[in-house]
């Protein structure tokens, strides 16, 4: 029996990155995947069929998890099309580096209420359904820099150490309904998002990672299966950091 067989998972920010490898891994374990993208429809159709290629049901969902009332929506919509939603991967966000003199307050506004808020908006309305069901777990995606911090990257950094503390309440206020609430904290990825990086010389990068090279979406969508399948079900309100060992 294949890790997540008839479970129902919601992801966000799922046409590319990491996002993606979370989908594609939830549904090569037998998963039925929701997601959701903000722009590209031509890739969110492409990872719709790519899913469907693998025998789950699955659908994306134009819809942006920055806004309440647009999450409020599209729980509705997943609870209508799939019945339930068991795992919620809240993966959605944006970077917008500057150093703090330069940044303005609309950058730190937009990075805020994609990273931040979002976590806010999808937790609170797919609590409902999993109290329902005494049973779920949410994973949230931090980032090492928000463990650490970085230099240009405040608002991001900001955001990320938010869903931290964001993560380790909700665990204690959910726990006794079986519900578990657990977050990832990402090193350098190899995706869009940290393409710059490699063009300014990966090398020195690289110094700072024990195991000495940028990690691949699907280390990351290896440690959310972990998180969303009964594997487990004893663990709830931590942070697993996906990142080679550069936050040791």
């Amino acid at each position: 029996m294949k890790l997540l067989e008839n479970k129902v998972a919601l992801v966000t920010g799922a046409s590319r990155g990491i996002g993606e490898a979370v989908a594609l891994k939830f549904a090569e374990q037998g998963a039925s995947v929701a997601f959701t993208y903000l722009s590209s429809v031509e890739k969110a159709t492409a990872l719709e069929e790519r899913l469907a290629g693998m025998g789950v049901k699955a659908k994306g969902y134009k819809s942006d998890a920055g806004d309440f009332k647009a999450a409020e929506q599209l729980t509705a919509d997943v609870l209508k099309d799939f019945g339930t939603i068991d795992i919620c991967v809240n993966n959605a966000g944006i970077s917008k580096d500057n150093l703090l003199l330069r940044l303005t307050p609309e950058q730190w506004d937009d990075v805020i209420q994609a990273n931040l808020k979002s976590v806010y908006n999808l937790t609170k309305q797919v609590m409902r359904p999993m109290m329902k069901a005494r049973s779920g777990s949410i994973i949230n995606m931090s980032s090492v820099v928000g463990m650490k911090g970085n230099g240009g990257q405040s608002a991001y950094a900001a955001s990320k150490a938010g869903i931290i503390g964001f993560t380790k309440s909700i665990a204690q206020e959910i726990g006794s309904r079986n519900i578990r609430c657990n977050a990832i904290a990402p090193g350098f990825i190899e995706t869009d998002m940290t393409h710059y990086l490699k063009d300014g010389g990966a090398e020195k990068w690289f110094e700072k990672i024990p195991l000495g090279r940028f990690g691949k979406t699907e280390d990351v969508a290896n440690a959310a299966l972990y998180l969303a399948s009964d594997m487990s079900l004893y663990v709830t309100g931590q942070v697993l950091s996906v990142c080679g060992g550069m936050n040791m």
